[in-house]
């Protein structure tokens, strides 16, 4: 199952999609997490004191994984961050992620990396984010095995498709009005495409803050996290385990994967948004970009989930 953590800036989107990592291979489930945000803060609050190789500087060793032996692609030079698996493409399997580390609390990590010294200037951030797009395009995932993606602050993943490759995207909120105004925002551009959107309190000081935030958000409030001397601790850089939580916050972690848990996967939906972005920045800028008609890689005859795993080369 993927889950997306958003959010405003400073709403603790990282703490949480970590702690939530944590939480989920405290309870013996597989989990990769995956450090999507431009500020990348993930590997240290998972206990790594360096984050790992990131997917950006492999970006076309990922591209030549994923083409395969598809005929619609002629090289990784025409793909692009949405470009579409289709029959001969690298179907992946979890176990399969590549450029992951283990961290000391259990999860596999991820990084998208940050801007290097030849993009400062030139390049946006979606450069990096495309390798993880690409990653879940051609990923076949299953209940009781975890992608837990920390994305960049505020709705800037509608810049591309990626807002629509998850199962449950988890919206971090503090009880302000700052932090509701990204829910709204989030809430309104993810309402055409079927994205669900949960509502996860932060930072939460007692009943005030959880009335303010069921008169913002209504029923996709879904729980809340008190505000916690023990994660301010781990923040710091100070001894922590899961135990050290409070309960009401343990319990909060337990809600966050009773609702991803309770989710069914639609491939069918998934199938048809990759062909729809893809389309979409094929005409806005990647077949200028290219040369190429991108619309002649979307594959009519792939069957997205698990049935793709018999188109594997």
């Amino acid at each position: 199952m993927r889950v997306a953590f958003v959010g405003k800036g400073g709403s603790g989107k990282t703490t949480v999609s970590a702690l939530f990592a944590r939480y989920v291979a405290s309870l013996g489930d597989p989990v990769v997490a995956v450090d999507a945000d431009i500020n990348q803060h993930l590997a240290l609050v998972l206990g790594l004191e360096e984050a790992p190789e990131p997917l950006g500087a492999h970006l076309t060793e990922i591209k030549e994984l994923l083409r395969g032996s598809n005929p619609l692609i002629a090289s990784a030079e025409a793909m692009v961050k949405t470009t579409p698996p289709g029959r001969g493409s690298r179907i992946l399997r979890f176990d399969d992620l590549p450029y992951t580390v283990r961290t000391p609390e259990g999860p596999r990590l991820m990084a998208t990396g940050p801007f290097s010294e030849d993009d400062l200037g030139v390049a946006c951030y979606h450069s990096k984010v495309g390798a993880v797009e690409l990653l879940l395009n051609h990923l076949v995932d299953v209940h009781g095995e975890y992608v837990v993606v920390d994305m960049t602050a505020g709705a800037d993943s509608f810049a591309s498709g990626l807002f629509t490759r998850f199962d449950l995207t988890f919206l971090v909120a503090e009880p302000t009005r700052q932090g509701v105004s990204v829910y709204r925002q989030y809430r309104e551009y993810a309402a055409d495409y079927d994205v669900p959107i949960a509502v996860v309190g932060n930072k939460v000081h007692g009943p005030d803050d959880v009335e303010f935030l069921r008169e913002h958000v209504g029923d996709d409030l879904l729980t809340w996290m008190e505000h916690s001397t023990a994660v301010r601790a781990m923040e710091q850089g100070r001894p922590f385990t899961l135990d050290d939580l409070e309960p009401t916050n343990a319990e909060a972690l337990s809600v966050l994967v009773k609702a991803v848990d309770a989710r069914e996967k639609d491939w069918v939906r998934f199938g048809h948004q990759a062909a729809e972005f893809h389309l979409r920045n094929a005409r806005a800028w990647a077949n200028e970009r290219t040369g190429l008609d991108l619309s002649e890689q979307i594959d009519p005859g792939f069957v997205y989930g698990p049935a793709s795993l018999d188109c594997r080369p």
